[in-house]
């Protein structure tokens, strides 16, 4: 099981490293693209667990207002200098610190896998929750099941903790929240240091588009 604190905490010490790693061309972002272009003037969107802001927060401040949140302080630190017109939030997905229907869309790369497996169901609901009715979801999850951790998570002497629910049960939670998926694809390890858990370094990764039913 993830120990939250933990996790925020090799992020805070692994910051600098981390935002090394990032990229505003890293295999997420061309879906990401045509998911914005998907939306329809869209006046507020949510980027769930932003890390240092890279590539999300740009791209969306350039289209809308754009709310960024994570449980780490220094990440938020480096999300301010890279997105300086986004609003940013110290929060815990799973208990969101807006009120029902007020985002057009939220977006979550590379963050619903450091959640307790038994959390994931909440903080989909959650994200259910804050999206006005049909809004819209960009989420990641790995492609298979796996619960791991790595004591030197890029060479960087900072242990990271993972709780990745695989694709398969990622898509009945989505359905449990109210959501209908209207695509996926997978996609290639963005940081080039992780493989999943049977070592298929293929398409590691599956992203799915989503709408709200309701």
């Amino acid at each position: 099981m993830i120990e939250k604190n933990a996790v925020r905490h090799s992020y805070d010490e692994i910051a600098d490293t981390y935002a090394t790693q990032r990229s505003e061309n890293s295999p997420d972002t061309e879906l990401l693209a045509q998911f914005l272009d998907t939306l329809s003037e869209p006046t507020r969107i949510l980027d769930a667990g932003c890390g240092p802001g890279i590539p999300v927060l740009p791209r969306i401040s350039a289209v809308t207002t754009a709310i960024g949140v994570d449980v780490s302080r220094e990440q938020l630190r480096l999300a301010e200098e890279n997105a300086p017109d986004a609003l940013l939030l110290q929060s815990d997905m799973t208990d969101l610190p807006f009120d029902d229907g007020v985002f057009d869309a939220v977006i979550a790369c590379w963050s619903l896998i450091h959640i307790p497996m038994d959390d994931h169901q909440a903080v989909i609901d959650e994200f259910a929750r804050v999206l006005r009715p049909h809004g819209r979801l960009l989420v990641c999850e790995g492609t298979d099941e796996w619960i791991g951790d790595n004591p030197d998570w890029l060479e960087s002497g900072v242990a990271m903790q993972w709780n990745i629910a695989g694709a398969s049960a990622t898509r009945a939670q989505l359905h449990n929240a109210g959501f209908t998926i209207s695509d996926s694809w997978g996609v290639p390890e963005p940081l080039g240091s992780e493989s999943d858990s049977d070592g298929n370094d293929d398409l590691p990764w599956t992203f799915f588009a989503a709408r709200l039913d309701t």
